[in-house]
């Protein structure tokens, strides 16, 4: 059987393609529209970023500006907060909220959040596990002996859809500790804050579609695996 060009690919790969588009559509719609609403207080995302870290005793992470569109992240490995064009400088409710979220990871990483340091430890592994997966499931569906590089393949990206799993409580948790700053500054009015969680809503969707993908993708992985043993 010829596995590069399986038909069967499609059925998983067509739904994932469409669930990460919908996801990503909707993130930047839900962006595009909450920069263009600007804040009654008047501070910049970095500024609501700094003013978070402070109020939690806060004081060495760094916060700089990083190029592209929605590009923002916490780096706990250099103690970083990264804010990209539009979060910055900008004082949005757009702005504020990713502002909000990443200072939010900081939080976590400071108090030493158990999912955070989970994900952070897995990293490496992930990183590694996921471009060998498929590799390794390749040679072992064409050597006639070769399960134990399917099994090792499907064990690694096995490790990487439970990543994308670790992820969603992490990045939710984020939000939640960013709205709670936000009001507690007073950075935001009530009608604001509506705002703000429509904002991270839509974010927090694209994780929730990653662990959709990376679930279908293990489905066609183990499908192939399975159709190779009935043969």
């Amino acid at each position: 059987m010829f596995y590069y060009f399986d038909p069967l690919y499609l059925v998983f790969a067509i739904p994932a393609f469409l669930i990460s588009l919908i996801a990503q559509m909707r993130v930047q719609m839900v962006f595009s529209k909450y920069s263009r609403a600007r804040t009654f207080s008047g501070l910049t995302g970095a500024e609501v970023a700094k003013n978070i870290l402070w109020s939690n005793g806060i004081y060495d992470v760094r916060v700089e500006y990083v190029p592209g569109l929605l590009t923002d992240h916490y780096d706990p490995r250099f103690r970083v907060l990264r804010l990209s064009q539009g979060v910055f400088d900008s004082n949005s409710v757009a702005a504020v909220g990713v502002a909000a979220h990443e200072a939010g990871h900081a939080i976590q990483h400071y108090q030493k959040y158990p999912w955070l340091a989970l994900r952070t430890a897995m990293v490496p592994v992930v990183n590694i596990g996921s471009n060998l997966a498929f590799p390794l499931i390749l040679i072992g569906l064409l050597l006639k002996n070769g399960d134990i590089f399917t099994n090792l393949g499907i064990l690694l990206f096995s490790l990487a859809v439970v990543f994308t799993l670790i992820t969603l409580p992490v990045e939710l948790n984020a939000s939640k500790r960013a709205i709670e700053a936000l009001k507690v500054l007073g950075v935001i009015l009530p009608d604001e804050e509506i705002a703000v969680k429509k904002v991270l809503g839509a974010a927090a969707m694209t994780y929730v579609a990653a662990v959709s993908v990376a679930i279908l993708q293990l489905l066609y992985y183990l499908s192939l695996v399975q159709r190779r043993r009935d043969d």
